[in-house]
């Protein structure tokens, strides 16, 4: 029986998507945890609190776990290397070379250094040789955002795409002058990097996909994957940093998958009119509505960036409502564990 539980998340009171699954073997999905932002409605003693708690909850399912995956650089998704966490483990991460930004790259380089030096090795002995990127066509990849018409916002729309693709272009410029961080592998510790592959251990079988983007279209954010776990006719998602999903093309892809559990993450509306619009909220809703009308799933947890925003129920509404008149088991993890989100306590 596949069974899973959700380790810590922002409804519990600190920036966080950590899950627990357990088939025939113990799994942990993004286990990172960060301080909730300076805005979010508790005092700096209580986030405080919020943050060590979670912290030992996470820390204490990677203890128990024989896979780790990471799917992206962002610490609300993974903690720093040490052995006493990590050791023993397969750890299925976000690739390091590629489809990465900056910030995600310095603490992916930080991350397998540690892991070198904790077995008294450099990442200079390791690293290669740059190998021939080939980038993929995004046009191909997410057709349906792409050709998206938006009356009265086409031109703005245009102008933040072509941007964006500019944009693009140079990370390819800068991925092809990175040296080669590899997969390792030192007695039972394994770094896998997981886009696009599929892997079978035991009666599991872990699946991720090719690399989303981080959001909207071309995010500066970056780059991450989900994950679909199988075991024993149950399908599992976790759909990692997707942002409603802002983009068509993932709701289509959750919706041809059909799973029995979703973990999806929510649009930022507690930044909503900076890095939000109304556009892109808009998206974010309908898409979640076809989700909701479209698949099986017996519980779809709805959290993460989400229930940072005191006003996320007013602001997400269509979707409770939407939830309850079909009888789709729509919830925060906090609510799925018993308890009242702490952006609304």
């Amino acid at each position: 029986m596949l069974e899973f539980r959700p380790v810590w998340f922002d409804s519990m009171g600190a920036k966080s998507s950590c899950v627990a699954v357990r088939t025939d073997i113990n799994i942990v999905i993004d286990p990172g945890i960060a301080i909730m932002h300076k805005t979010f409605p508790a005092s700096d003693i209580r986030k405080r609190e919020w943050y060590k708690r979670g912290k030992r909850e996470i820390e204490k399912f990677l203890k128990e776990a024989d896979v780790v995956i990471i799917s992206h650089y962002h610490h609300d998704h993974y903690l720093p290397f040490s052995i006493k966490l990590y050791e023993g483990k397969t750890i299925f991460v976000k690739n390091p070379n590629f489809y990465i930004n900056d910030s995600q790259r310095k603490r992916a380089e930080k991350f397998f250094s540690d892991i070198l030096n904790s077995y008294g090795l450099s990442m200079e002995e390791f690293v290669s040789d740059q190998e021939r990127f080939i980038p993929v066509d995004f046009n191909k990849l997410i057709p349906e955002a792409l050709f998206k018409k938006f009356n009265g916002y086409e031109s703005r729309r245009e102008e933040l795409i072509k941007k964006g693709k500019s944009w693009y272009e140079n990370r390819i410029e800068k991925w092809q002058q990175f040296y080669r961080i590899p997969e390792l592998k030192f007695g039972n510790l394994e770094v896998i990097f997981g886009e696009g592959r599929r892997f079978v251990i035991g009666e599991t079988q872990i699946r991720f996909t090719d690399v989303l983007f981080h959001g909207i279209e071309f995010s500066r954010l970056g780059w991450i994957f989900s994950t679909v776990i199988e075991f024993r006719g149950k399908k599992f998602i976790h759909s990692s940093d997707m942002n409603g999903p802002i983009i068509e093309d993932y709701a289509s892809w959750i919706i041809k998958e059909n799973p029995d559990i979703l973990v999806l993450d929510g649009p930022m509306t507690y930044m909503l009119g900076y890095t939000l619009n109304f556009i892109n909220l808009n998206r974010a809703i309908n898409n979640m509505l076809r989700i909701i009308e479209n698949i099986k799933a017996e519980v779809i947890i709805y959290d993460h960036h989400l229930t940072r925003d005191p006003k996320y129920p007013e602001r997400t509404k269509e979707i409770w409502e939407r939830a309850k008149k079909l009888g789709k088991n729509v919830i925060t993890a906090s609510e799925y564990l018993g308890e009242t989100p702490a952006v609304l306590r």
